[in-house]
């Protein structure tokens, strides 16, 4: 009998209320809020980031591609199970699915944001709200925390905290406040996380470096989103995270899975060309080895990641429909999958649709 299927990536969209009713009070008058355009429609305004976030895609689900826009969108007429955990089930249901991984809208792009004082208030609301959000429907509502990573006090205090709301993993910013996260320094965070059973999340668009600013058309930016993640990954394999830490677990949320066989081999064969005169720490294992064992990877309508599953771990490719924003799969999930995984045999699909993300989760569905 196949198994219920898990969105080990989706995202709920944040009420207007979600930092302004539960921030530290000293930043209340900054507090991310909703402010109405009468051009460009409803928009998340936050206090220090240059630009505002429009609500066209952020619950652009089952729409046609042209019908995509960025402005316009009034937040009331978004997904209400974006922020209402009672109509979440109803949109589960339509697509087929039984539980989702829930990670957040604006606070993605909070994660770029330069004041790392204000970014660890905000979070601490965001957990908050996540937290009563899921606790609603805990076998079925799986929310996500934040850390602003502003310290490494701070970050095991964060994971401490996430962990007593009953969430189930970390979201990372692509980037802390002190060094980089191949830094030793982090040895302490990452032991805390294995402990909490708190897998480490790293989105898409949660990262900031000038060397990834995209070239020409604004469609050539689109394919750039995935590069963010890979440098991590690369990070975390090449600065000997894992080799430190052997029980680490990261995810590689929504950036897709095709091209996980060829970057292996690249860093296999920079380990092997070129580790004498390139910086990086000394491995017992190869590259790939490391990816393989220590990297979970998300992706929703990424045909190609079905299809190279031998030259990946199928043990960690978790699909997901990414509900409510623009590269959802919903309502139409189980269509693509018919045809995407049709090739699979039975616990091949299984592990990608719910065993993967249960075990990694320790979910009972």
């Amino acid at each position: 009998m196949t198994k219920p299927i898990i969105s080990a990536d989706s995202h709920i969209t944040e009420p207007p209320d979600c930092y302004t009713a539960r921030i530290d009070r000293k930043f209340l008058d900054r507090a991310p809020r909703v402010a109405h355009d009468a051009q460009r429609g409803d928009l998340f305004v936050i206090d220090g980031l240059a630009k505002t976030i429009p609500m066209g895609l952020i619950a652009g689900a089952g729409k046609r591609a042209e019908e995509l826009t960025m402005y316009g969108a009034r937040f009331e007429d978004l997904h209400r199970g974006g922020w209402d955990p009672e109509a979440r089930l109803a949109d589960q249901d339509r697509d087929g699915v039984a539980a989702e991984i829930l990670y957040p809208t604006v606070g993605m792009l909070m994660c770029n944001h330069p004041d790392f004082e204000y970014k660890h208030a905000c979070f601490e609301a965001y957990n908050g709200w996540i937290a009563e959000y899921a606790s609603a429907h805990p076998a079925r509502l799986l929310g996500i925390g934040q850390t602003a990573m502003r310290s490494v006090d701070d970050g095991i205090r964060d994971l401490r905290r996430i962990k007593e709301l009953g969430l189930r993993g970390v979201m990372m910013p692509g980037n802390p406040a002190v060094a980089d996260y191949d830094d030793p320094m982090y040895d302490p965070v990452w032991e805390a996380a294995v402990e909490l059973g708190l897998p480490l999340s790293f989105h898409i668009l949660t990262s900031t470096n000038d060397s990834l600013k995209a070239r020409g058309p604004k469609l050539n930016a689109f394919m750039s989103i995935i590069r963010g993640c890979q440098d991590i990954i690369g990070l975390f394999v090449f600065g000997g995270v894992f080799e430190r830490h052997p029980k680490l677990k990261l995810v590689c949320v929504e950036a897709d899975a095709g091209w996980a066989p060829h970057f292996m081999y690249r860093m296999d064969h920079a380990y092997d060309r070129h580790r004498y005169w390139l910086t990086g720490s000394r491995l017992t294992r190869q590259p790939s080895d490391y990816f393989r064992e220590h990297v979970y990877m998300t992706f929703q309508d990424d045909w190609t990641a079905f299809q190279v599953k031998d030259l990946c771990n199928v043990r960690r490719l978790m699909w997901a429909n990414d509900f409510p924003h623009s590269d959802s799969t919903w309502p139409d999930s189980q269509a693509l999958l018919a045809n995407h995984a049709s090739h699979l045999t039975e616990d091949e699909r299984d592990l990608i649709l719910h065993d993967n993300v249960a075990n990694l989760y320790g979910l009972e569905i």
